[in-house]
């Protein structure tokens, strides 16, 4: 399966997997690579050592392509971009903000960027700045999202630029991939999937609870303050959503969720815990490894895409 990104990226399959926080380490990542698909270290609210360090196991571990996905709200941001042009990591992948102030350091280390947008407008003025790919991430995604839908956001930005597309959210099988290919995307971002891999380090009550979880069980907290964030629902959410109800100030809500996320990766926490994971966590039925989850959806997409070629 050869598209724009897959040469773009010099990888097997048109399948990154998703910079998530706490989740995406090098154990995952370098997985994900070895399976032909482009691993991400989730740098989050991290500081640069630790990226570093991350950075530095996972070319121990892999001699194929991948990237880093730079939370551009951290307070360690411009020290951790710095890292990833000293190491020349190929690939970066950007979130919560706009990674103009970095393009040329990252460009003149011969970097690969690819900016998650959730507009059209964010689209065009990334492709303005020379980003190489976008990732077009709806609202189906978890964690924290934007109000489009995958379905209505990756044609349009699709039509609106020339740079190749990368459709993320909602995407958990070969039919969502073949979807995202028929909407003009090249490639698919995916998280929730990769959650639940064997080779994820995430805690065994974080995986259950997205093994089990049913098409009613997403939830998203965090609208009132424009923040919203996708989570399984559990007693967490119920009291969130309660409190943004009955107006809670911003702060309180904030210290509800601290270190939430933590909780749940680590700690296994899945009661007061924040449990990101996207709407199509109740397609997500088994724990595979990387390597089969990829081939298994390829193999699917590609199959679907030839019958539409034939009978069309």
């Amino acid at each position: 399966m050869k598209t724009r990104v897959s040469s773009l990226l010099e990888i097997k399959y048109p399948v990154i997997q998703g910079g998530m926080a706490w989740v995406a380490e090098y154990h995952l990542a370098s997985a994900v690579s070895n399976a032909g698909g482009l691993g991400m270290i989730g740098a989050a609210n991290a500081p640069a050592s630790w990226v570093k360090d991350q950075i530095k196991k996972m070319k121990e571990r892999t001699d194929k392509p991948f990237g880093v996905n730079v939370m551009l709200l951290s307070p360690y941001a411009d020290e951790v971009a710095q890292v990833i042009a000293e190491e020349k990591v190929p690939v970066v992948t950007t979130g919560a903000g706009n990674p103009e102030k970095y393009m040329k350091l990252w460009k003149e280390a011969g970097i690969k960027v690819i900016p998650v947008v959730a507009s059209v407008a964010m689209a065009k003025r990334m492709e303005h700045f020379k980003a190489d790919a976008l990732v077009v991430e709806g609202t189906e995604a978890g964690g924290h999202i934007g109000e489009s839908t995958t379905m209505t956001l990756v044609p349009q930005i699709a039509d609106a630029v020339k740079i190749p597309v990368i459709a993320a959210g909602g995407i958990a099988d070969g039919r969502g991939m073949a979807a995202a290919f028929m909407l003009g995307a090249e490639a698919v971002q995916m998280g929730t999937c990769f959650v639940v891999t064997q080779e994820s380090q995430v805690h065994e009550n974080y995986k259950k609870a997205i093994l089990k979880a049913k098409d009613i069980d997403s939830k998203v907290t965090g609208r009132s303050t424009g923040h919203p964030v996708r989570s399984i629902r559990n007693q967490m959410t119920k009291d969130y959503l309660k409190k943004e109800k009955e107006g809670a100030s911003f702060e309180e809500l904030e210290y509800l969720t601290l270190g939430g996320l933590r909780k749940a990766v680590v700690e296994g926490d899945i009661i007061n815990g924040s449990i990101m994971a996207g709407q199509i966590a109740g397609l997500v039925k088994e724990e595979k490894s990387c390597k089969d989850l990829i081939s298994s959806i390829v193999k699917e997409a590609e199959t679907l895409m030839e019958g539409s070629r034939y009978h069309g």
